[in-house]
Formats: C-alpha cells, sequence, structure tokens
C-alpha cells in the first residue's frame, strides 16, 4: 500500500513525522506492506517517508509575504504531481498547508476520484470571519477530516463533512521530553539563572517582522533582571547567522542551539514566542508564555480593511478553549512594552503565574488522551479498508 502525505513547513514536518511512524507501527501490527512517500521535511525523512520534495523552507503567512514562494510551489507539486502519475497512491494525506494542499487536492479529486483522500489537522479556516470558501474547498477534497481541536470537529460536522475529533498530536510528543532538572542539567543552567526562551521564527518572513520586537524586549527584560539568560532553538539552522548577528545587535545574553529545543522548553522559566504549535507544548509544560505575531503592514491592512479577516485567536491554548489564557500580542499591539509588562507579570508575580497554570490544567482537558497518533492512523488506515 502507498500513501501520499502532503505538508509544508516546520511544523507540518514535524506532525507529519509523528504520524509516519504510528502509520508504520499500525501497519506492521496488522501485517500491511506500507510504502509512504512524501511532500515534507528531514523529520519526516528520518521517520521513514520518501521525499519527493522538501517543503519545510516555502512556507509564508500573508499576500507579500507569499510571493516568493509562488515559483516553488509550483514547481514542487509539478514534481509531485508527475511522481504520482507514475507511481499512483492508494490514499492520499494532507496536513495543514493550504496553499499547497488546496491546489494538491483538486488534481487529485479530478484525475484519481477513486482515491481516498483525508485531511489532517485542517487549515484553522473555523477561527477566520472569512472561512466559508476555504471550507467547502477543504470539504470537497476530502473524504476525511481528522480534528485536533473539539471546535473544529463540530465546525465541520455543522458544514455536513465526516469529521472526527482524534486529540492533539502533541499529546503523544510531550511523552518524549526531559523534566525541567534534567533539561536545565543537560544545557548547563544553573539555579540561580533565570532561563528565558525566545522562539522567534519558523517562517523566513519572521525573522524580519518578529525579531526586532521580540530581542527589544529581551534587551528591556536584561536591564530589569541581570540574572536572566535567554535561550533561542532554531527551527531550521538557515536562520543561525541572522539570529546570531541580531543578538549582538541587541546585545542579548543568548545562546543559540540546533537540535535542542526540547530541553530549551522544558528548562525555561518563561518563553517569548511567536504564535505557532509551540504555544501549545509550553502549556503542556506549564511553562508561562507571551505570545506575539506581525505581519508586512500592508498585508495586515489589506485583511482588515478590505478582506474584513477577524480571528478568534491566534495561539492554540486560547483556541482550545475559546478564550484568552495566554497573552497574545498581534500587529499593532506586539510593542516590546507590552511583551515586558506581561513578561515581567510572569517573572515576579507568583499569582499570575499560579492562574496561568490553572488556566494551562483547564486547557488539558481538551487535547486528548495519549495515543492521538494511533488513532489517527487507525482512522486513516479504516479509510482505505473502507474503499
Amino acid at each position: 500500500m502507498r500513501i501520499f502525505i502532503s505538508t509544508g513547513e516546520v511544523s507540518g514536518d514535524l506532525q507529519g513525522s509523528l504520524l509516519v511512524t504510528a502509520l508504520k507501527n499500525q501497519a506492521t501490527a496488522i501485517g500491511l506492506e506500507l510504502e509512504i512517500v512524501a511532500l515534507g521535511g528531514d523529520k519526516m525523512a528520518a521517520a521513514g517517508a520518501t521525499l519527493i520534495a522538501n517543503t519545510t523552507s516555502i512556507g509564508s503567512v500573508g499576500i507579500l509575504e507569499a510571493v516568493p514562494f509562488i515559483l516553488p510551489t509550483l514547481k514542487i507539486q509539478r514534481k509531485a504531481i508527475a511522481f504520482l502519475e507514475e507511481n499512483p497512491p492508494d490514499l492520499v494525506v494532507f496536513i495543514d498547508y493550504m496553499g499547497g494542499n488546496l491546489p494538491m487536492g483538486k488534481y487529485i479529486r479530478r484525475n484519481m476520484p477513486d482515491v481516498p483522500t483525508v485531511y489532517y489537522i485542517a487549515p484553522q479556516v473555523w477561527v477566520t470571519s472569512i472561512g466559508e470558501k476555504d471550507t467547502e474547498q477543504l470539504i470537497k477534497i476530502s473524504d476525511k477530516i481528522l480534528a485536533i481541536f473539539p471546535e473544529e470537529a463540530r465546525y465541520f460536522q455543522n458544514k455536513g463533512a465526516d469529521a472526527t475529533w482524534v486529540g492533539h498530536p502533541l499529546v503523544d510528543r510531550m511523552q518524549s521530553f526531559p523534566n525541567r532538572e534534567a533539561a536545565r542539567a543537560e544545557l548547563g543552567i544553573a539555579d540561580d539563572v533565570t532561563c528565558i526562551a525566545l522562539l522567534p521564527a519558523s517562517r523566513s518572513q519572521e525573522i524580519k517582522h518578529l525579531i526586532p520586537v521580540m530581542f527589544e524586549a529581551a534587551r528591556e527584560i536584561q536591564t530589569k533582571m541581570p540574572d536572566v539568560h535567554f535561550w533561542i532553538p532554531l527551527s531550521l539552522e538557515t536562520y543561525r547567522e541572522e539570529i546570531e548577528k541580531q543578538i549582538q545587535k541587541y546585545q542579548l545574553k543568548a545562546t543559540v542551539v540546533s537540535s535542542q529545543q526540547k530541553e530549551v522548553l522544558a528548562a525555561a522559566d518563561l518563553a517569548i514566542a511567536k504564535s505557532g504549535t509551540v504555544n501549545l507544548e509550553l502549556a503542556l509544560l506549564n511553562v508561562p508564555q507571551v505570545v506575539l505575531y506581525r505581519l508586512n503592514p500592508f498585508t495586515y491592512w489589506v485583511g482588515k480593511n478590505i478582506l474584513k479577516i477577524k480571528i478568534s485567536y491566534a495561539s492554540p491554548p486560547n483556541l482550545l478553549v475559546m478564550r484568552e489564557i495566554v497573552p497574545e500580542f498581534i500587529q499593532e499591539t506586539a510593542t516590546s512594552e507590552n511583551i515586558v509588562k506581561a513578561a515581567m507579570e510572569f517573572l515576579l508575580n507568583e499569582q499570575r503565574q499560579q492562574q496561568m497554570k490553572a488556566d494551562y490544567l483547564e486547557m488539558q482537558q481538551f487535547v486528548g488522551e495519549i495515543g492521538v497518533c494511533q488513532r489517527t492512523a487507525e482512522e486513516i488506515l479504516k479509510l482505505r479498508v473502507k474503499s
């Protein structure tokens, strides 16, 4: 059996790698010979997928931000289509990455109508005010939608889709994280050092739009707390040179590391992070966090004033409970002053820390039980049996 998995960006590669492992384990358990081919990244390849092309560095958010990636995306899609025509899949799984997956899904629907399709971790059209058209397209290309948020499953079910809530795959991933003491020992962090994780970028555009405000806030915190040290785990090694250059510019006491994100997150007293998957990892580790995001000002203006886009929440912890338990600062509110104020409250106010831990406890009721990836793999392979 051949399964084609299509995803993009760093987070998609992570989620895809967890799924590849679960699918292979499930296939072994039922005596199924399984081949997985993919658009993804190094993590998926390490888990056992054969990469048609690497898509971890071509993701973006926004209008102008997407322009540089149009031609690379089209080139990769042509390469994937040529491969699938020569090696037809028995089943297709889409993970997030709407810009690449909608066109791919439409092609598969037209040219391979009998091939079952699953959308796992659907793009968050369910939290925007203009998601109707994209919702229709997602449902058209999907025989099954496997949702990671309870509200997401209800949304698609109400739109007539065959949708099932499986839980969030990070629940499984968290089992491999070290505890706080082990993580700090591994990184050599002394007991009297305040460790703050800075998580600025998994996309190239975020280097430009997020680092200045995040590092300005970090410099201000450093003047208020001399015992602080910042840790920056790289999502992609290609970002190292620019990040280290910015560390020098802002004169931060900071260490950049590769392949140690789990240790940095587990060791942190606080995190200042872009919105994304990492927010949920921090929440499951009970680490206080401040979330921010900025787009190109033109993109944001068009979205707000022309397209009239409204988004309920940006970070997964808030999306799980549909209220703000993690402070989010988006675009105009993403200032160094706001970030510093929120960060210092967590660092100095024990009551604020306890409130966030209580909110995290509430949130954890909505992530699902351990075994998410196994349940997802079972649902996917079940669809193939039905066909």
